[in-house]
């Protein structure tokens, strides 16, 4: 493939917490270098890294941001100069461990870019490749003009469109293993709830068995109840997002990680 869903950024108040939570429920590994480890965690399944990053101030907590690795950046920035002149592509700072370019769509989605020969590639990002249970199976995001939002990661990455049931208006594409979803933002869509800007909305994972996942997870909220997940449904206005985000067609469970990050879980079927 010509490019790769492969990063996911969180944001977040309890770095380490949530670090651990992946680790504990998830198997993800962590490169284990204390003195990066003090900045951000990243973790990783062997496909897909995440970098979960303490909050700032003036930044939002939750699913952040996502990343795509490509063959050819060249290729890449004179597609966007060609048809999306006012997209910008910028130089990231060196010390982030999966990318050297930031770019944003025409919604304005910031999202980074990086390839597989940049010098600053580190972390769960440079590691060999590993196989393990469970995997990041998709994310989502929601957009206004998801026509326009879907056409430009087509063209631009050559993403493979999925033709799965999914919420009308939304659009799905694929690099082979990850599933992007570009989901319509409908201010009437979150009626019963509270009302959530354009961005980020979840994402999720592959599991061998749902059921035996559940139970892991019950373990690990017993042993360390920090780790436990935040409740969705904790009242009307909590149900309502949940049933929302229970929509999506790639997942049979949903949960939420310590600082509240919307997770779907579904069995590798």
């Amino acid at each position: 493939m010509f490019a790769k869903l492969n990063h996911l950024a969180i944001t977040t108040d309890h770095y380490a917490t949530v670090g651990m939570f992946y680790r504990a429920v998830f198997g993800m590994k962590s490169s284990g270098v204390t003195e990066r480890e003090m900045s951000a965690i990243s973790v990783g399944d062997g496909y897909t890294g995440m970098t979960v990053i303490p909050r700032r101030a003036g930044r939002k907590a939750g699913l952040d941001h996502f990343g795509i690795q490509v063959q050819d950046l060249d290729l890449v920035c004179d597609r966007v100069a060609k048809k999306y002149p006012s997209i910008e592509i910028v130089k990231r700072p060196g010390n982030r461990p999966f990318t050297s370019f930031g770019i944003h769509d025409p919604a304005g989605n910031y999202f980074d870019l990086g390839q597989p020969r940049d010098k600053n590639r580190s972390e769960v990002y440079a590691m060999d490749g590993w196989k393990q249970d469970n995997t990041i199976s998709h994310f989502a995001m929601r957009v206004r003009d998801a026509e326009r939002v879907a056409e430009f990661y087509h063209d631009v990455f050559e993403l493979e469109p999925r033709n799965d049931p999914m919420e009308e208006g939304g659009y799905q594409f694929t690099d082979g293993r990850v599933t992007m979803m570009i989901l319509p933002w409908k201010i009437s869509s979150f009626n019963g709830a509270g009302i959530e800007q354009p961005g980020m909305d979840h994402f999720g994972f592959r599991v061998p068995d749902v059921e035996a996942f559940k139970k892991n997870l019950a373990s690990v909220a017993k042993q360390n109840h920090q780790l436990k997940p935040r409740t969705i449904d904790y009242d009307e206005e909590g149900a309502a997002r949940l049933a929302l985000f229970a929509k999506c067609p790639h997942g049979e469970f949903q949960l939420a990680d310590p600082d509240g990050t919307l997770i779907d879980v579904a069995g590798d079927h």
